[in-house]
């Protein structure tokens, strides 16, 4: 690897989601405020309501295994939260993070293609992303106008105008495509996936919710 991601997490380990939030906020992508509890910055304020989440790169999928609580809104909720967390998942760590407002849930991420190599993903993210299967892929690295079409080949567009009291910036979407695609020259052939799900987008804000990363073993 190189660039950013190469001085921040080492090839040899897959990170937890506190630590690859860290690595996409590096690029830009902006994430929900967070703190990993027991960490030197506990001392972060947040605004409730907020979300408990166990934080394991062996953990994937986190609300099939109770590992998501949302909805958090005062300190004594919280504290029984992080407890009954961690009792729950002795080994991991408890990410606590600040709760996003509703929006648009897309999808978007990168996964290596053993014939093509990285490629870009975007569609409709959260409960959606199964319902319609709704995805659109591009070959790294893609250039705005390639972003651009990207949106277009998606049920996104819809919202650029409005529906269901939701619109969206087109640029703030394809602005996040570019970063995920610099991410992808910057990974290389180490990437195995990254996956954002879901991004809420509300007018020209982006918040990256949920985010995982699976890189590549070693020989």
């Amino acid at each position: 690897m190189k660039g950013k991601i190469s001085e921040m997490m080492p090839i040899e380990r897959n990170p937890d989601e506190y630590a690859v939030k860290r690595m996409i906020s590096a690029y830009g992508i902006p994430t929900p405020k967070s703190v990993l509890m027991d960490s030197k910055e506990r001392e972060v304020e947040l605004e409730f309501p907020v979300v408990v989440k166990v934080s394991d790169p062996k953990i994937l999928h986190k609300s099939e295994v109770g590992g998501v609580t949302t909805g958090i809104r005062d300190r004594k909720q919280l504290a029984e939260e992080v407890s009954r967390m961690k009792a729950r998942f002795p080994n991991a760590g408890i990410l606590v993070e600040e709760m996003e407002k509703g929006g648009l849930e897309i999808i978007a991420g990168l996964v290596n293609d053993r014939n093509f190599g990285n490629v870009i993903m975007l569609g409709m993210g959260g409960i959606y992303t199964e319902l319609y299967h709704d995805v659109v892929f591009r070959l790294t690295p893609i250039s705005r106008t390639d972003a651009a079409d990207m949106i277009d080949s998606v049920k996104i567009r819809v919202f650029e105008k409005g529906f269901r009291g939701i619109r969206v910036e087109r640029e703030a979407i394809i602005d996040l495509l570019l970063k995920l695609s610099l991410i992808s020259e910057d990974i290389g052939s180490d990437l195995d996936m990254l996956d954002l799900n879901p991004v809420i987008v509300t007018g020209d804000r982006i918040s990256a919710v949920d985010a995982k990363l699976i890189l590549k073993r070693l020989p």
